[in-house]
C-alpha cells in the first residue's frame, strides 16, 4: 500500500454535534484531523433546529483549519468524500437555499405523523425500504401539512451531505445526490431495486421529482467550485465524492465488507451490523433494518439502540461521578468497581431503553430497573445497564442468524468508546457466544470515507485487499461457555419485559 504519487484524500464527517475532517495519505495514515462545534437552537421540548448556514460555516471553517495546518501538502488533495448522520431530512429551493433547516432525529415534532403512517405503511416501510424507523417519509408529511407556504418553495428535500456537496460547488439543484447507504431510513426508497418507490411515495403524498437521485457511495458527484476552492485553501476542482452515513463508512472503514463480517459499534447510538448478500426483512419480530452496503450488491443488517451511551453518560454523571472528578476519570472508576459485580449483576435486571425502542419502534418505552436490594451499589446499576444493551444485541442477532443460517457470525469487531470497556467485551462475548476483539483504528468512519474516495478516484482499487493489510486485530475475548448457559435465563427474562411495553 505504498502511497502512490504522494495523492491524499480528505474526508469530512457530518456529525450533530461537531463537524470532522481529516486527511489521509493512500496508504491509510492519517496526516492530520480536526473537529469544529456545531450550532444549534432548542427553543423549546421536542424542537432541534441546525440551520443550513450553521452547518456550512462549521464545514467550511473545518476545511480552511486542515488546509492551513496542511501547508505546502494541501496541493496534493485529489478527492474529497463526505459520510455523518443517517437519519433526518433538508428541503432545499431551486437555488440551493434551506428552507426546512436540518431536521435529525433529535428534533421530534414529526412523530404523529410517523405513528399514523406505521399504522398504515410499516409493512411496506419493512420489506421495501427495509426500516422499523422512516424518517424523511413522516418529516416530509409534517413539514408539508404544518408549513406548507414553505413547502411550495422546496425544490428538493435531501440529506445533509447532499446539502454540501451542493454548496461547495456549482451543481444545478436539479442533479443533487443521495448515497444509496442514506436510502433505508428516508421509508421511501425500494433498498433492492436502488431507487425510489413509487408505492411509498404516492401513498405518502411525496412527488419523486423533488428527490435527489440515488448514487453509489464511491461516485464522483460534483467539483469543488473554485469560489469555495479559494475560501477554504483549496484548488478548485477536486472531484467531491458521495461517500457514506457514518454507520456505513465504519464497517468499510472497520472491514465489515464481506458476507458474515460483524461488528459492534458501542457508541452514543450503540449498534451492531453483519454483512450480508441478500436482502431479508425481518417481517416477524421486526428486530433489525437493512442498509445497501458501499460495496455494491452488499447490505448491512443494522440494529441500534436510541442513546444506549447516552443512558452510560448520563448514569454516571448522574450516580457514580463526584464533583472532584473528570467524566472519564468517573468511567474508569465505576468500570473498575464492575468488575467485581457477579455475572447477573446480582440479580438488578434492567431495562436501558431510555430513548424508546426503534425496533420495532416503539418511543413510548420506559426505561426501568427491577430486582433491587440494600446490596446493590452504584457499579450493580452500571453493570446491570451494559448487560441490558448486550441482551438486546443477542436478540437481534437471534433474528439475523434464524433468517440467514448460513452468515453466522463467530467474532465481532468491537468499535467505539464501549471497546476500552473489558468488562462489557467480556459480558458480549458470553452472552452471544462469540468472539469480539478490538481493532487498531479508532477513526473508521472517517478512514472508510477516505477509502471510498480513493476508490472513486482509482488509487485504491480493491477496497476488499486494502482494507484487509490495513486493519489488525488487537486483544481478543472469547467466549466462556458456561457463562453462556448462566446468562440464558438473564436474556428470556429481558425479553419477556420488553415485550410487556409492546
Amino acid at each position: 500500500m505504498e502511497n502512490k504519487h504522494g495523492i491524499l484524500l480528505m474526508a469530512i464527517d457530518l456529525g450533530t454535534s461537531f463537524i470532522k475532517g481529516a486527511v489521509y495519505s493512500t496508504d491509510g495514515v492519517c496526516i492530520d484531523i480536526v473537529s469544529e462545534p456545531v450550532k444549534d437552537e432548542r427553543p423549546a421540548q421536542g424542537i432541534f433546529i441546525q440551520k443550513g448556514e450553521y452547518l456550512l460555516d462549521s464545514v467550511i471553517s473545518c476545511m480552511k483549519q486542515l488546509s492551513l495546518q496542511l501547508g505546502d501538502l494541501v496541493n496534493n488533495i485529489e478527492a474529497i468524500a463526505f459520510t455523518g448522520q443517517m437519519a433526518g431530512f433538508m428541503g432545499v429551493d431551486k437555488d440551493w437555499k434551506d428552507i426546512t433547516t436540518w431536521s435529525c432525529s433529535l428534533d421530534t415534532r414529526y412523530i404523529p405523523y410517523a405513528d399514523r403512517q406505521m399504522k398504515t405503511l410499516r409493512k411496506e416501510f419493512l420489506e421495501i425500504s427495509g426500516t422499523n424507523s422512516p424518517q424523511m417519509a413522516p418529516k416530509f408529511e409534517w413539514f408539508s401539512k404544518e408549513f406548507p407556504d414553505e413547502d411550495a418553495k422546496i425544490a428538493k428535500y435531501l440529506m445533509i451531505s447532499g446539502y454540501i456537496i451542493g454548496q461547495l460547488s456549482d451543481l444545478p439543484v436539479d442533479d443533487a445526490v443521495i448515497d444509496t447507504t442514506f436510502t433505508t431510513w428516508t421509508g421511501l426508497a425500494d433498498i433492492k431495486k436502488g431507487h425510489w418507490s413509487t408505492e411509498i411515495c404516492d401513498a405518502v403524498g411525496m412527488d419523486m421529482r423533488r428527490l435527489p437521485r440515488i448514487v453509489s457511495s464511491n461516485s464522483i458527484c460534483a467539483t469543488l467550485s473554485d469560489k469555495m476552492g479559494k475560501e477554504i485553501g483549496l484548488k478548485g476542482g477536486i472531484p467531491l465524492v458521495s461517500g457514506a452515513g457514518d454507520k456505513s463508512a465504519s464497517c468499510v472503514g472497520s472491514g465489515i465488507i464481506n458476507p458474515g463480517d460483524a461488528n459492534f459499534e458501542a457508541s452514543s447510538y450503540g449498534a451492531i451490523h453483519v454483512c450480508v448478500d441478500e436482502f431479508r426483512p425481518d417481517s416477524e419480530e421486526m428486530m433489525y433494518d437493512c442498509l445497501p452496503s458501499p460495496i455494491p450488491g452488499f447490505f448491512h443488517i443494522t440494529r441500534y439502540i436510541p442513546g444506549s451511551g447516552i443512558t452510560l453518560d448520563w448514569f454516571v454523571n448522574t450516580f457514580a461521578k463526584d464533583s472532584a472528578q473528570t467524566l472519564g476519570d468517573a468511567f474508569r472508576a465505576i468500570e473498575d468497581k464492575a468488575k467485581g459485580v457477579p455475572a447477573g449483576s446480582d440479580g438488578l435486571c434492567a431495562i436501558g431503553l431510555l430513548g424508546g425502542n426503534a425496533m420495532p419502534l416503539n418511543g413510548n418505552i420506559l426505561g426501568s430497573f427491577s430486582g433491587i436490594s440494600w446490596n446493590h451499589g452504584a457499579e450493580h446499576f452500571y453493570r446491570a445497564l451494559m448487560e441490558s444493551f448486550t441482551y438486546d444485541f443477542e436478540l437481534a442477532f437471534r433474528r439475523i442468524e434464524a433468517i440467514y443460517p448460513n452468515l453466522s457470525p463467530k467474532s465481532v469487531a468491537l468499535l467505539g468508546g464501549g471497546a476500552r470497556s473489558e468488562t462489557w467485551a467480556q459480558i458480549n462475548a458470553d452472552v452471544m457466544d462469540k468472539t469480539f476483539f478490538t481493532i487498531n483504528r479508532k477513526d473508521t468512519a472517517l478512514l472508510g470515507t477516505a477509502i471510498l474516495a480513493g476508490n472513486a478516484i482509482g488509487v485504491i482499487d480493491s477496497i476488499n485487499d486494502y482494507v484487509k493489510q490495513l486493519i489488525i486485530k488487537e486483544e481478543e475475548y472469547r467466549p466462556d461457555p458456561e457463562m453462556g448457559k448462566f446468562y440464558k435465563p438473564f436474556v428470556e427474562n429481558y425479553r419477556t419485559k420488553v415485550l410487556e411495553n409492546f
